[in-house]
């Protein structure tokens, strides 16, 4: 009976290379297979990560899952897109997916490892989240003793993300993008601006700590995040 490969999904961190895991970096040197997604005609972030790392002789399988799309229209587009992978697996090879951050935290790899864990082995090596990375750049701790913190998703509505800041003591508001104007202007209406933090691509070269009211709407990314520490001290 043929075997058949194991799946690996490794975060692969914020972006600062150096914050790879040393299980990780192992399991991704001894991969025949790497597999990393990446927008339409741009560089795979992920894989820009651990580049210096990789030997040089492994297969390279490069996937696009596209966001902001209806969960049913993304079904069969993601199926579609990972049936590559699921070939290297049954032919017996074992494939490594990178993911940026963490793989179960807003990561790309979940919506591999729910349609490939069933069929094969698969191991989750957790990554460095940008949850992690955007506060310690920042230089603001996040919480303290009994804070709760709250992490929060910009598309959200207005509402929802109104109701959810008024309830906690700390919070991560990720995916801006275009929706940065909204929460800006939520933040001014709790008197949470004078508090809050903005960071894009923290750990990377290209790294941009900006006052809030400084950001332009226009040019925020994707990879970007609003801090909003605790008031407390201890």
């Amino acid at each position: 009976m043929e075997t058949k490969g194991r799946l690996y999904g490794i975060g692969v961190g914020p972006g600062d290379p150096e914050l790879l895991t040393l299980k990780a970096l192992r399991l991704l040197r001894a991969a025949p297979v790497v597999a990393y997604q990446s927008a339409t005609d741009k560089e795979s972030i992920a894989r820009a990560i651990v580049a210096q790392y990789l030997p040089g002789n492994q297969i390279e399988v490069l996937f696009h899952l596209p966001r902001a799309l209806e969960p049913e229209k993304a079904k069969s587009i993601y199926d579609k897109e990972i049936e590559p992978i699921a070939d290297h697996l049954a032919a017996g090879r074992d494939v490594v997916v990178l993911c940026e951050g963490d793989p179960f935290f807003y990561g790309s790899f979940m919506y591999l490892f729910t349609r490939l864990c069933d069929q094969y082995e698969t191991e989750v090596v957790p990554g460095v989240s940008s949850l992690m990375a955007c506060p310690v750049a920042l230089g603001v701790p996040f919480t303290y003793y009994t804070d709760i913190l709250t992490v929060l998703p910009a598309p959200l509505p207005a509402e929802e993300l109104t109701t959810h800041l008024l309830m906690t003591d700390a919070a991560a508001i990720m995916k801006l993008g275009r929706h940065f104007t909204k929460v800006r202007d939520i933040l001014h209406k709790l008197g949470l601006a004078s508090r809050a933090r903005y960071i894009e691509r923290a750990s990377t070269s290209q790294q941009r700590i900006i006052p809030l009211d400084e950001v332009d709407p226009d040019e925020v990314p994707y990879f970007s995040m609003i801090v909003i520490p605790t008031k407390n001290r201890l």
